[in-house]
């Protein structure tokens, strides 16, 4: 009996010890691989879909007109930039240009098959200033990588 708890505490201990140091499993080394194949940040399919995703939320939960007419300013502030181990994504910044006349910054990621039911690239979003259910607060930082998180406001207004 004593010989198994042994045992056992030995197999819980190097468990830890692997896990404390840092062993990962490569996204694309995985049973089931992701490839890291994504659009770019200025990719009209990705664009387009934020753009009636936005027009779409702001009609049927806020009664507003509000359109995102085009975009500039578009660069990627990441890649893969959580760890290797997590599913891949490119993170990126732009200013959109609203129907009101107003300029506002526009984060979003781009993740590898979080499509509609796991298929092709799937989009996360968030207009700085209209995330009013506060669905990625504050101001937008959830949409953010890691790193990126703790630039900001001022750094981020100063960008764009």
């Amino acid at each position: 009996m004593q010989r198994l708890i042994l045992t056992l505490l030995a197999f819980l201990a190097l468990g830890a010890s692997a896990q404390a140091g840092g062993i990962v499993t490569p996204a694309e080394q995985r049973y089931i691989a992701y490839g890291a194949n994504l659009p770019a940040c200025d990719d009209p399919a990705v664009l387009a879909r934020i753009s009636d995703r936005f027009e779409q939320k702001e009609a049927e939960y806020w009664h507003s007109k509000l359109q995102i007419g085009r975009y500039d300013r578009i660069r990627q502030i990441g890649f893969r930039a959580n760890g290797l181990s997590y599913i891949p994504r490119r993170y990126c910044a732009a200013r959109g240009h609203l129907n009101d006349a107003r300029r506002r910054p526009v984060l979003y990621a781009i993740g590898e098959d979080l499509g509609i039911i796991g298929w092709r690239f799937g989009v996360e979003w968030c207009v700085v200033g209209l995330d009013r259910n506060y669905a990625f607060a504050p101001s937008c930082g959830a949409v953010r990588p890691f790193v990126e998180r703790n630039l900001g406001q001022k750094a981020l207004r100063a960008l764009y």
